[in-house]
């Protein structure tokens, strides 16, 4: 079941692209979808534990985890919702990277040689992935591109505040998450759709409450398979069944249309992965 609950959050995100895209053509921009999708895991914390609110008022390193889930979240969905999906996927799996650099900073971890080869992985693998066709430096070009690139790096500083903060509690930790999915999204979107970049949130009729009410559960109950799997799986196996998500968007985003693979793109993901699993791996070696 641990391992089920895991696929099932993996294939969840490794799908989401689509419904955010569909949802955008009629009238919901990502922004707006992502807070309907967290508002409903958000009330539920709210709910069940109403002490939390008070951990998290009293806890400013709580207020990082809550701005960096919110940002991981806003970059992701609206990344994958307008730009090549199989991109912004890879450039979010860079996070491994930033993560060693962040545990460095946040943490004090030396640096291992492990460390060292799936960081030069990593970035060989984005170097070549981002390489232009002229010529040039590697780097994002497009804003989908940066986007996958910012989500990369606050999923990387979500867990290493994660790891930091492992002795408060975990509806106080949870509500951060949840909070940030909520109110960064939903203060992006609401200074976009004021500043006329954006539209405020619409819909067609309300048969598309419906589906969009359908999602929000679906999220929920991933977040929920998640913190089940995760809390009875060693880190590095978790590490290892959440890639799942990178074939399962690609795969979905090349056969829908959303996004498309090229001989630089495979080779650059192939080592993007590959630094993932050497993290997963080093996970191992340390327990």
């Amino acid at each position: 079941m641990p391992f089920l609950g895991l696929i099932f959050n993996a294939l969840v995100w490794g799908l989401s692209w689509w419904p955010f895209r569909q949802f955008q053509a009629a009238g919901m921009h990502p922004l707006w979808t992502t807070v309907t999708f967290y508002a409903l895991s958000w009330l539920v914390i709210c709910i069940v534990n109403r002490d939390a609110w008070r951990e998290l008022l009293a806890t400013p390193a709580l207020w990082i985890i809550m701005l960096a889930a919110g940002t991981t979240n806003t970059a992701f969905n609206w990344g994958v919702a307008t730009g090549d999906v199989v991109r912004v996927v890879l450039l979010f799996y860079l996070m491994p990277l930033w993560a060693v650099l962040l545990a460095r900073l946040i943490l004090g971890e030396r640096l291992t040689p492990l460390a060292l080869l799936r960081m030069a992985l990593a970035l060989g693998g984005a170097a070549t992935m981002l390489r232009p066709e002229g010529g040039g430096l590697p780097l994002p070009s497009s804003q989908a591109d940066w986007l996958g690139v910012i989500g990369g790096i606050s999923f990387a500083l979500n867990n290493v505040m994660l790891r930091r903060e492992a002795h408060r509690s975990a509806h106080g930790r949870a509500l951060a998450m949840f909070s940030g999915g909520v109110l960064v999204a939903g203060t992006a979107a609401a200074l976009m759709a004021w500043q006329d970049l954006a539209p405020w949130p619409s819909l067609p009729h309300a048969g598309w409450l419906i589906p969009l009410a359908g999602m929000a559960l679906l999220f929920f109950l991933s977040n929920l398979s998640l913190q089940y799997g995760a809390g009875r799986l060693p880190a590095n196996v978790t590490a290892i069944v959440m890639l799942i998500e990178v074939p399962t968007a690609a795969l979905s985003a090349i056969a829908w249309g959303g996004g498309h693979i090229d001989l630089k793109t495979a080779i650059g993901g192939a080592c993007i992965v590959g630094a993932a699993l050497l993290a997963a791996l080093e996970r191992r070696r340390a327990g």
